[in-house]
């Protein structure tokens, strides 16, 4: 229940990827925030770090109404944005290396449009579990799909310029600015062709 450092090397590992979406989208409509949790864990039932998205994304639809989101997080942050992509402002989502439990609600996401990215070596959160949410979220209506990036890491130290640049690319495309990355782009292909078609790999 402790509040998170203020220097820690998970919100230091996302701020390139916040740089590379802001030089993307410079001179476009487009503002991007960074959400801080209260508490350094997920803690079970409460669910701490969807809770904070979600209360993000109530602020800002105070502030300025109705407006497309697209939620961006790595690991747990991950697993947040998925569980907060039913708030009314959010169109898609792209999760970096999420933590995807079996059994997670996906409910959620029906309607929306999501990206998950992870090394095919990851020791910290399971692929696996990044290609049956994508699953289990085309079965609940979302437009869904899962990229694995082959030699990399949990921490996207390696294939960082990939990392960003898949990151980056579908950011941009979930906003409608240009098409998807072309590994992107061929998962949501292989998506709709059905589960016997193996998960693209870059």
């Amino acid at each position: 229940m402790d509040p998170p450092a203020r220097l820690n090397a998970a919100a230091a590992r996302m701020r390139p990827f916040t740089r590379a979406v802001l030089r993307a989208t410079e001179g476009c409509d487009v503002v991007v925030g960074r959400v801080r949790y209260r508490h350094r864990g997920w803690n079970g039932s409460r669910a701490d770090a969807a809770r904070d998205a979600l209360r993000a994304l109530d602020s800002l639809e105070e502030l300025v109404s109705t407006v497309p989101v697209v939620l961006v997080g790595h690991s747990m942050g991950g697993r947040a944005a998925l569980a907060a992509a039913g708030h009314d402002l959010v169109t898609g989502v792209v999760g970096l290396a999420p933590w995807c439990p079996p059994q997670e609600p996906v409910e959620q996401l029906r309607g929306r449009r999501v990206v998950l990215l992870h090394s095919d070596r990851d020791r910290m959160t399971d692929p696996r579990g990044s290609v049956a949410m994508a699953a289990r979220a085309r079965d609940a209506g979302a437009d869904a799909c899962a990229v694995l990036l082959t030699g990399g890491d949990h921490a996207m130290l390696r294939r960082a310029r990939t990392w960003h640049a898949l990151a980056t690319g579908s950011v941009t495309a979930l906003l409608g600015m240009n098409p998807f990355p072309d590994a992107v782009g061929q998962a949501f292909l292989s998506a709709a062709g059905g589960r016997t078609r193996p998960v693209p790999r870059v």
